[in-house]
């Protein structure tokens, strides 16, 4: 091949690594999304701990176990 059909072939491809850069930018910005969405649960149990509570002095009873759940 001679020069100029490599410089016209090059030129018709262009730079794939720019060409591709979007993928890993959508997959680090869904990552950071989910990673938020996982963040946000983090103590949850704590929140409703007065809850709990009040549950398990109401029912302590029923919450009373024999052994292996029996």
């Amino acid at each position: 091949m001679t020069f100029a059909t490599l410089l016209a072939e090059e030129a018709e491809h262009g730079n794939v690594a720019l060409e591709t850069l979007g993928y890993p930018i959508v997959a680090a910005i869904v990552f950071v999304f989910l990673g938020l969405v996982a963040l946000s649960y983090r103590n949850v149990a704590n929140r409703h701990a007065h809850k709990a509570e009040v549950y398990a002095q109401r029912h302590a009873k029923d919450l009373q176990h024999s052994g292996h759940g029996h």
